[in-house]
């Protein structure tokens, strides 16, 4: 089954928020309650149910981590952040900084977000209407 742009970017949004959950190795409730509220959040299109697809991510998440591949494991899914960068990095802001406070590891990769894997998609514009002269 082809996954569609939507499923693919929701599934690389649990990654990415289950690494910035777990990268500084303190996980607190405001951040639980934070990542509980996003996958309830996500229109799920899947043939693999929502919590059997978390528990996978948060072991690869964790393997990857103990591993010291966090950021090829972030990598891995940087492309399907592309499809709404926005609102990855709105998600990665609040999961970062939902506990009040940004570990190291936690802007090294809000960092990478901003400045490298997503940056072109979130400075070029989108599709704005063309800019009115009003001075004729």
């Amino acid at each position: 089954m082809q996954l569609s742009s939507q499923q693919t970017f929701n599934q690389a949004l649990i990654r990415l928020s289950v690494l910035l959950y777990q990268v500084d190795n303190k996980v607190t409730l405001t951040e639980q309650d934070y990542l509980e509220e996003l996958l309830a959040s996500l229109d799920w299109q899947s043939p693999i149910c929502r919590e059997a697809f978390f528990n996978d991510v948060v072991y690869q998440t964790r393997l990857a981590l103990d591993t010291g591949e966090g950021i090829y494991y972030l990598r891995s899914f940087k492309d399907d952040l592309l499809f709404d960068a926005e609102k990855a990095m709105e998600v990665a802001m609040a999961m970062t900084g939902i506990d009040g406070d940004r570990s190291e590891e936690e802007t090294e990769i809000l960092a990478l977000l901003s400045h490298k894997m997503l940056a072109k998609a979130l400075v070029s514009p989108k599709s704005k209407p063309a800019a009115t002269n009003h001075l004729n």
